[in-house]
C-alpha cells in the first residue's frame, strides 16, 4: 500500500505487483500393490505451469503471462501432495492458476489421466496428460509372458511404451526460477513381473520402477511420478509433492499464511519465495 494526502485527507491506494510463477502439482502414484498384481505402470508427473522469463511451460507450451496482484489482496496458494500408490496426485494452486495432479499408474489396467498421464500395465493403455501441463503415459505390455508397465508421462515428453522391458518415465522440464536450474515433473519408471524383463527408471524427480519389490517414490517438491511396483505384489511408489515458486520485485514484501511452509531469498532486484507445503493465503505489501 502507499499513502497520499489530498486536501488534508489521507487516502490509501493499492499498488500492482507483477508475479512470475512456477506451479507444479503432486505426481501420481505408481501402479502395483496387492496379491498377484505383477508389477505396475509408472505414475505421471504433476501438471506444470510456468511464467518465468521465456522458459517452457508444460507439454512444451509457450511461457505463460505473469499475474498482476494488488498489494493487500489475499491470494490462495496450495501445494499439492503426491499420490499414494495407484492414486492421482493433488492439484497445486496459485490464485487463478491450477496445475492438475499427475495420473496414477495402472495395475493390470489403463493408466489414469492427470497433469501428465499415468502409464498402462499389461497390454493396457497409458492415459492422456493435460493441454499446456504435461504429456501422456506409455502403454503397458506382455514381453516374455511378463506383465509389464509403461513409463509415466512427464511435463516434457511422453512416457515410453513397453518394448522388450518396462517403459522409462517421460522427461520433465528445467526451470531456473529459484536461481538454480532444476528438472521437475518427470514420469515414474515402469515396473514388471520379472521373468527376464527389466524395470526402468524415472526422470526429473520421477521414481524408479522395480522388477522384484516396491517402486521408489518421486522426489519431494519436484512433482515426479512414482515408480511401478515389481514382482508378484510390489507396491507402487508414491508421487513426489509439488511446489509453488513466486518471483517478484524486491520493492515488495510477501507474507505467508500460517498454513504454508516456505522461505524467501533475494536475487538482484527480485525476491523469490519458494512454498513447499500447505494451503493458505499470501499477500504483498510495499517494502
Amino acid at each position: 500500500m502507499r499513502l497520499s494526502t489530498i486536501a488534508g485527507t489521507t487516502a490509501t491506494f493499492a499498488s500492482p505487483v507483477e508475479v512470475a510463477y512456477l506451479v507444479i502439482a503432486g505426481g501420481g502414484g505408481g501402479g502395483g500393490g496387492g496379491s498377484n498384481t505383477y508389477g505396475g505402470g509408472g505414475g505421471g508427473g504433476g501438471g506444470y505451469r510456468n511464467s518465468y522469463a521465456s522458459e517452457t511451460s508444460g507439454r512444451n507450451s509457450s511461457t505463460e503471462t505473469p499475474l498482476t496482484i494488488l498489494t493487500g489482496e489475499l491470494v490462495t496458494v496450495t501445494v499439492g501432495a503426491g499420490g499414494a500408490k495407484k492414486t492421482q496426485g493433488s492439484d497445486s494452486v496459485f490464485s487463478t492458476i491450477t496445475s492438475i495432479g499427475g495420473g496414477k499408474g495402472g495395475t493390470l489396467t489403463n493408466g489414469g489421466s492427470g497433469g501428465s498421464g499415468g502409464a498402462g500395465h499389461y497390454n493396457r493403455s497409458g492415459a492422456s496428460g493435460t493441454s499446456n501441463q504435461g504429456f501422456d503415459g506409455g502403454n503397458g505390455g506382455y514381453p516374455n509372458n511378463a506383465a509389464t508397465g509403461g513409463g509415466g508421462g512427464g511435463a516434457g515428453s511422453n512416457g515410453d511404451n513397453v518394448a522388450s522391458s518396462a517403459g522409462t518415465g517421460g522427461h520433465g522440464l528445467d526451470s531456473a526460477i529459484t536461481g538454480s536450474t532444476v528438472g521437475r515433473a518427470g514420469g515414474g519408471g515402469g515396473g514388471t513381473e520379472g521373468l527376464g524383463t527389466s524395470a526402468r527408471s524415472g526422470r526429473d524427480g520421477g521414481g524408479n520402477g522395480s522388477a522384484s519389490g516396491n517402486g521408489s517414490s518421486g522426489s519431494a517438491n519436484r512433482g515426479g511420478g512414482g515408480g511401478g511396483g515389481g514382482g508378484n505384489s510390489g507396491n507402487g511408489g508414491s508421487g513426489g509433492s509439488g511446489i509453488v515458486v513466486l518471483r517478484y520485485p524486491n520493492t515488495f514484501t510477501l507474507t505467508l499464511g500460517a498454513g504454508l511452509t516456505g522461505s524467501t531469498t533475494t536475487s538482484g532486484s527480485e525476491k523469490i519465495t519458494t512454498i513447499t507445503a500447505g494451503s493458505d493465503t499470501v499477500s504483498w505489501a510495499v517494502a
